[in-house]
């Protein structure tokens, strides 16, 4: 792949999480029934550190979990002849509670649908709600994110990668020609 181009670096992702809490936040008239669940990889540090916004915003943190939606995925055997396939099951009871999904990119839907899949199968939550870095446009399912850090429109011959400290030692994402 080819860089093409950095639209978002610390400061702007920093900027883009804060946002995302206070509309989090606004969306929900407080946090009393919120938890945040991050969709592996870079959705969980995503939704930590949203938490840690809300916090300095409520001053009260609101739940965090994480999700392997590994196992829910319609592209498993494409993906590998041998995927490694996890259990996944939250630590925090959603029923009746407003469930925010995070994850760091939004393509087509598919991962969104087999996080939610993934969800139901472990309770009832109230509503679904789901909160993304970037939205890249190319949806092939009727899913469309409540919170988005930033609209990218991008061709299918591109593709996004965010980079998170906490996985990549660094905070950035950018976009690459195939």
């Amino acid at each position: 792949m080819e860089f093409k181009a950095k639209i978002m670096d610390n400061k702007a992702i920093d900027r883009s999480l804060m946002r995302l809490a206070h509309e989090i936040i606004e969306r929900n008239r407080g946090i009393e029934k919120v938890v945040l669940v991050g969709i592996k990889s870079r959705g969980i540090p995503l939704a930590n550190r949203i938490c840690d916004k809300i916090a300095l915003i409520e001053n009260q943190r609101v739940p965090v979990d994480q999700l392997d939606i590994t196992m829910y995925r319609d592209d498993l055997t494409l993906k590998s002849d041998r995927p490694e396939v996890k259990e996944s099951a939250l630590n925090i009871p959603i029923d009746g509670k407003t469930i925010i999904l995070v994850d760091d990119v939004i393509y087509t839907g598919r991962t969104v649908r087999a996080a939610m899949d993934a969800l139901m199968q472990q309770g009832r939550p109230s509503q679904i709600q789901l909160a993304v870095l970037v939205d890249r446009g190319h949806r092939e399912l009727p899913i469309r994110p409540d919170f988005v850090g930033k609209n990218v429109p991008t061709s299918s011959k591109e593709n996004v990668k965010v980079k998170i400290v906490e996985i990549d030692g660094m905070d950035e994402v950018c976009i690459y020609q195939k």
